[in-house]
């Protein structure tokens, strides 16, 4: 099997600030969609009679269909022209937060859900196209700000979801990001340049080719293991927090879960500098630091259990270790193959999310085995997992 190449940035179209600054915000809107049923998982225990781990079949559904969305849809930034696919993917994901808005009950809540993680893949069909348009030198920057963007966007999901659910209900919440998707599809389609396809490959040797980086590539393939370990505690801590705020002895609502987000989306100040330390000495360094950053902060969470303040300094070491860890990683990845860039980035974020699917589900049955010492152990084994796998050479 061969793969078709072409350098990078040969249509004519730059990323200049304006369009940059588009592309983040829509990035972090559109990943947003996939993790705002987690703040609401103490409400949706409580309304539906369930238990801690059967309402977290929810986030880890939709997970595992933002899998399925970026190992089937993403790779096709390679092989359409990227502006149509972002506009049809960006419709698609608005009728699947109707669907969830109008959801009759659990089960059809978690139907749903499935589709919203399916087609709010349309993330990973912004970031590849940021890396293409930006010129070589200017990649980790534009990485950082973009990966920052999806972040925020992955944080601020709970604070506005918990906001939400608190003052009208968990139903609204998926109304507001239908919202939300409509008018960022407009800015989209206001500024967003054609981008034509990078190869002529057929869809079956599309996606059979995904392989073939992965057995080429020894540095993609430690990069998807190490960021995969990462996330999966990362989003282990996120499934269960809402579930230790709602129990002794915080007693929080949905609110809370939200306000701890805020907290740790000022860790994403971190993704565009570790973007430029990235482009000046090269990604190795932040990636150990990163896995050895999250160790650090479950060590805090498990040790200070109960304390407010420990919470919110464990957070924000979390969220600027992951993000820092992904920056690298992508800039790493994203410098492999430039007629590539959309597979790279698909198989890339495939491991990750479905790392934080896993963690979402062993999270929830750690945390109903052993509550909040469950999770933070658990946080804590892979994290260390992460590091020792970034430090194999």
């Amino acid at each position: 099997m061969t793969i078709a190449h072409a350098p990078a940035n040969t249509h004519g179209a730059t990323v200049d600030n304006a369009l940059l600054a588009i592309l983040a915000v829509a990035a972090g809107l559109t990943v947003a969609n996939n993790y705002y049923n987690q703040a609401m998982l103490g409400l949706l225990a409580h309304q539906f009679t369930l238990s801690p781990g059967a309402v977290s079949v929810l986030p880890v559904m939709t997970q595992l269909g933002n899998v399925v969305g970026i190992l089937f849809l993403a790779p096709l930034g390679d092989r359409l022209e990227r502006r149509s696919l972002i506009l049809g993917t960006m419709a698609a994901v608005v009728l699947a937060l109707i669907a969830a808005a109008l959801a009759p009950g659990f089960v059809w809540l978690v139907i749903a859900g499935i589709g919203i993680g399916l087609f709010a893949t349309v993330t990973q069909q912004i970031v590849p196209l940021a890396v293409h348009l930006a010129a070589p030198h200017e990649r980790g920057r534009v990485l950082g700000i973009v990966t920052g963007g999806i972040l925020i966007g992955i944080l601020l999901a709970r604070t506005v979801s918990g906001i939400i659910c608190d003052m009208w209900g968990w139903q609204a919440v998926f109304w507001v990001a239908a919202g939300l998707m409509l008018v960022t599809g407009m800015a989209l389609a206001w500024r967003l340049p054609r981008v034509e396809p990078v190869t002529d490959l057929s869809y079956a040797r599309l996606l059979g080719s995904l392989w073939t980086l992965v057995r080429t590539h020894r540095v993609l393939r430690k990069a998807i293991i190490v960021q995969a370990l990462i996330f999966a505690a990362f989003i282990g801590f996120w499934s269960t927090l809402a579930l230790a705020f709602d129990a002794a002895p915080y007693h929080f609502g949905a609110t809370a879960v939200g306000l701890m987000a805020l907290v740790g989306a000022a860790g994403a100040l971190a993704a565009p500098l570790a973007g430029r330390f990235a482009d000046r000495r090269g990604p190795d360094v932040i990636v150990s630091i990163g896995a050895g950053l999250v160790v650090a902060a479950f060590a805090i969470l498990g040790l200070c259990q109960g304390s407010l303040a420990a919470m919110i300094v464990g957070v924000l070491i979390l969220d600027l270790a992951v993000q820092s860890s992904q920056v690298a990683n992508q800039a790493r990845i994203h410098a492999l193959d430039p007629a590539a860039r959309s597979r790279l980035n698909t198989i890339f974020m495939a491991a990750m999310i479905l790392g934080g699917a896993c963690g979402s589900g062993l999270a929830g049955l750690a945390y109903s085995a052993w509550g909040w010492s469950g999770t933070c152990l658990f946080g804590a084994v892979v994290a260390i997992l992460a590091l020792l796998s970034s430090r194999r050479r």
